[in-house]
């Protein structure tokens, strides 16, 4: 992958602020426009057709099955099940079905930052994940996309406007451990310069191989999922939105009924193709409730952060305005908690991700 310059820091110094810092003044914007607008839940009209319009407790798979004939080409397979008994059969008789073969990612199909997103490269394996989840939980287990680059598309279309545009691409990077023969993971980790930052992030899901010695030149990597808060390095890639790119994803995003506002997770060759339009797939679709995630970048200021996400929300806020002048309405108070706090009970149930 196409490398940028370092930071002067391996993380800015308001990358992993506390939720409740970081997120005060975007509350506070949220509030203003709410009363601006009269309706605190504007944006949930932005993406009419999804729950809450993806502001949470939004079905994944339920926004992926919506795609066209067109849209449906770039995303990656998958299954839905619903846990319960005899699990690793029916999931291997839904796979057959599909005819996906070989490793799968099996994930929460409601969800949140990467909670409980495990990889199972064997059958074996997905009957161990299957039983780490509670009973009545619905999941997703998606073929593995085995291209090791994965982005960030943010998409904005206004309800009147015939094209979209992208206005956000980020890279997201995972950090890999190079062993040297003689240091252990635990050594290894401390030497990092962000791994030894972050310790509460890297050090759970490696906790049975502290002590293990990597063969030199052997490679760890620290995370599966995608993520900035379970400890992927993201990086801005503004510089590689293209024309051909904008023109295939807006086409891909207009096969989504009534779809405005939100970030495409996708996986894909080399920086190169990205850029003509190609050899990517779709792992999942956000929405409203998605940020631009290039704010994570390291080089990042807190004030170009701000203003991307006040641009965002702004957006969707405009956006929500635009579909409820067209009839459609926005999700009411009492509904959207009362999903946030079901999306909140599940969080807790996932076992830690990969």
């Amino acid at each position: 992958m196409k490398q940028q310059p370092d930071a002067a820091e391996p993380v800015s110094f308001f990358e992993f602020w506390p939720g409740w810092l970081f997120y005060t003044p975007i509350v506070a914007y949220w509030i203003a426009l709410g009363v601006r607008y009269r309706d605190f839940g504007m944006p949930t009209a932005a993406n009419p057709l999804i729950s809450t319009g993806g502001l949470c407790g939004e079905s994944k798979s339920s926004i992926l099955d919506m795609a066209g004939p067109y849209a449906r080409r770039f995303i990656a397979p998958y299954v839905i099940l619903d846990t319960d008994r005899d699990d690793l059969a029916r999931a291997e008789a839904a796979l057959d079905a599909a005819g996906i073969t070989g490793p799968v990612v099996v994930k929460p199909d409601i969800g949140c930052n990467g909670t409980g997103v495990k990889l199972a490269r064997t059958r074996a394996v997905l009957g161990d994940v299957l039983a780490e989840f509670p009973r009545g939980v619905r999941l997703a287990l998606q073929r593995l996309i085995t291209w090791e680059h994965e982005a960030g598309l943010f998409y904005i279309r206004h309800a009147d406007e015939p094209r979209g545009r992208i206005t956000s691409v980020t890279y997201k990077d995972v950090p890999v451990l190079l062993g040297d023969g003689t240091s252990t993971v635990s050594e290894l980790l401390e030497r990092d310069p962000r791994t030894r930052l972050l310790p509460h992030i890297y050090r759970p899901r490696l906790v049975d191989r502290l002590q293990d010695i990597l063969p030199k030149g052997g490679r760890l990597p620290l995370v599966f999922t995608g993520n900035h808060c379970k400890g992927s390095v993201f990086r801005n890639g503004i510089n590689d939105i293209t024309p051909e790119l904008t023109d295939v994803l807006d086409r891909i995003m207009r096969d989504f009924p009534e779809f405005h506002f939100g970030r495409v997770d996708v996986k894909f060759r080399s920086v190169e193709a990205l850029r003509q339009g190609k050899d990517f797939e779709i792992i999942e679709i956000n929405g409203v409730g998605s940020e631009a995630t290039h704010i994570w970048d390291a080089r990042t200021t807190l004030r170009e952060a701000y203003a991307t996400q006040f641009h965002h929300y702004g957006e969707a806020f405009r956006i929500g305005a635009e579909n409820r002048r067209k009839g459609w309405k926005s999700t009411t108070l009492p509904a959207g908690i009362r999903l946030w706090l079901e999306q909140r009970r599940l969080l807790r149930s996932y076992p830690l991700n990969d």
